[in-house]
């Protein structure tokens, strides 16, 4: 054993001036650090460099995932302006298609992090998404937006989602939570940031500029991750298949897989009309209702950070359960708030601070439910694809519902919710039973 883990250090060393100990296929228990630490010896558990791959994975996820949250504000210019003669749940599916080819593409950028390729996943996948918003700042069609931001943008994304939660449990154990939510928290501040950026630009510019000042803003944000991403350790047998299925014979896993899919379905729809629905629901003028966008998004922030660090505490599972049934009651509730500025600010807070959890503990629970840390990437692609399913249907069915009124797509919103909390539910209880005193 000792002269198979030389060998592979020096192996890797050549390769990619690696120091530390490469994984090993112990298996460490449900979520135990000490059990994780022994299995992966040398985690530092924090300090400089490690706190550096948390940056650089917030800059990844302010990239991917936040620009994917600030769609709002360019369907809401593509229904009204560039694309009048397209309906919502035509817009809706190139922000759908985006965030389908973001967490699909994990399959096969999974197996690639597993193997070393962690710096050629974020330098295409920066490219591909800087290049993708300058090709669609030029567009003024439907299916060039479709290739330059649904296609283009989606594939890049992907690289850079599964490089941003893969690479930090390679550098935590105690704080793994907290930090995987603190870099998660990126695409909440993305989704505050660029959709504001792009409302008051537009304007001014015209929109080919201020899809350029975004694009911009991309470029310099993702020159960190570029530079500084550093994968810590290997695994010392890397595994033959490209995509990895071994987790769907695992309950636990297969359970949390249809979580995320079955949730993801509804997660994103409030993202996607909260700003029509102040102005049409709400009573608030066009300028108020965009920034219903940002607020929702700004709640996420508090919903990435705060249950992360309980996570790590009580356990993923637990904490996730609980946000996601607030979250799904808080569809349901959304009925209830119109024609009231206060009442939908303070909705969009809440939802937003609850269903942040289901983006941020993912990567976490996935590694809580796995017990050879060397499949990790692939086993977070896996689950990120099963969500990819959900997000695909789950925008384009809410257009055609709301259509028929906004009742049936906030019913929807909460339904899917609760059905994805259910699961989560008994994700926990097919890994630790229903002992409410058990960290899981």
């Amino acid at each position: 054993m000792a002269h198979s883990a030389q060998s592979a250090r020096t192996s890797f060393e050549s390769r990619e001036k690696l120091q530390d100990t490469p994984f090993t296929s112990t298996a460490p228990s449900l979520y135990n650090p000490a059990d994780i630490e022994a299995a992966q010896p040398g985690i530092p558990d924090g300090g400089f460099a490690a706190w550096l791959q948390v940056a650089c994975g917030f800059f990844l996820f302010f990239n991917s995932w936040g620009l994917i949250n600030a769609f709002g504000v360019w369907q809401s210019y593509y229904t009204t302006t560039l694309l009048p003669s397209s309906s919502n749940s035509a817009v809706s599916w190139i922000g759908s298609i985006e965030a389908f080819l973001l967490c699909c593409c994990t399959i096969f950028a999974g197996p690639l992090f597993d193997r070393g390729y962690v710096r050629l996943l974020v330098w295409t996948g920066s490219f591909l998404v800087v290049f993708g918003l300058m090709m669609t700042s030029l567009c003024n069609q439907y299916w060039q937006i479709m290739l330059a931001q649904g296609l283009c943008m989606g594939i890049g994304a992907g690289g850079l989602f599964i490089t941003s939660v893969a690479i930090i449990p390679q550098y935590f154990t105690t704080k793994r939570a907290f930090a995987i939510g603190i870099a998660a928290s990126g695409s909440s501040l993305g989704g505050v940031i660029y959709p504001i950026v792009f409302y008051r630009l537009q304007p001014q510019l015209g929109f080919g500029w201020a899809t350029r000042v975004v694009g911009f803003m991309a470029l310099g944000t993702l020159l960190l991750p570029c530079i500084c991403i550093r994968v810590r350790s290997l695994p010392a047998t890397p595994r033959k298949q490209l995509v990895d299925f071994s987790g769907f014979r695992e309950l636990p896993f297969c359970l949390f897989c249809l979580a995320a899919f079955v949730g993801f379905i509804g997660l994103y729809v409030p993202f996607f009309y909260i700003s029509e629905f102040g102005a049409t629901q709400g009573g608030l003028n066009e300028n108020l209702a965009f920034y219903m966008l940002p607020i929702l998004s700004s709640g996420s922030i508090v919903g990435r950070i705060l249950p992360s660090y309980i996570a790590d505490h009580l356990g993923p599972l637990n904490v996730l359960t609980i946000c996601n049934i607030i979250a799904g009651i808080l569809g349901f509730i959304w009925i209830a708030v119109h024609n009231s500025l206060g009442g939908l600010v303070i909705w969009a807070l809440l939802y937003g601070a609850f269903s942040g959890a289901f983006v941020s503990l993912q990567p976490s629970t996935v590694v809580s439910i796995t017990d050879d840390m060397s499949v990790v990437g692939g086993r977070l692609g896996m689950n990120t694809f099963c969500a990819a399913l959900g997000i695909l249907i789950g925008n384009p069915v809410a257009g055609v519902i709301v259509a028929q009124g906004w009742i049936g797509l906030q019913s929807f919103c909460g339904g899917t919710l609760l059905a994805g909390a259910v699961l989560v539910g008994l994700t926990r209880w097919s890994r630790v039973g229903w002992s409410l005193s058990q960290k899981a």
